[in-house]
């Protein structure tokens, strides 16, 4: 059998920006349901330390899926994600902040047909607010 050839090569990136705003977060919250007060009410959160709303965890993690997407389509790739390993949330992304994703390939398993992502997003004062490690299946049409 050929080698296959649908799997990502090692050190190949994408990188993703998106500010992230108030339709963003109130939007995200009615999907999922999450309408905690940090997210969604500013005067609760005059009151914290963060002196401001946060966005979702979860909402800056899937910027990580538009990165991915974009990755697969630099490369003519189909592919779907096995989930994220290793997700720490650094820092508070706040309303009205860019962040910005970058996801780079550092392995492949051709065997499993798999790819290891690491993704790295940031604030745009270089401030690191999330980091995993992204694991994608990868199969031919």
């Amino acid at each position: 059998m050929s080698e296959r050839t649908w799997l990502p090569p090692v050190g190949a990136r994408a990188e993703f920006r998106k500010t992230v705003g108030e339709t963003d977060v109130t939007l995200f919250a009615g999907l999922t349901g999450d309408f905690a007060p940090q997210h969604i009410d500013a005067e609760y959160m005059r009151a914290r330390p963060e002196g401001q709303r946060v966005a979702h965890g979860a909402l800056t993690l899937s910027l990580a899926s538009t990165a991915a997407s974009k990755l697969c389509a630099d490369h003519g790739l189909t592919a779907l994600s096995y989930g994220y390993d290793k997700v720490r949330f650094l820092a508070p992304v706040f309303l009205g902040q860019t962040v910005r994703v970058q996801y780079e390939v550092e392995s492949v398993n051709p065997e499993k047909q798999t790819a290891y992502c690491q993704v790295r997003a940031s604030t745009e004062d270089g401030r690191l607010c999330m980091v995993a490690v992204h694991v994608l299946y990868c199969y031919q049409d």
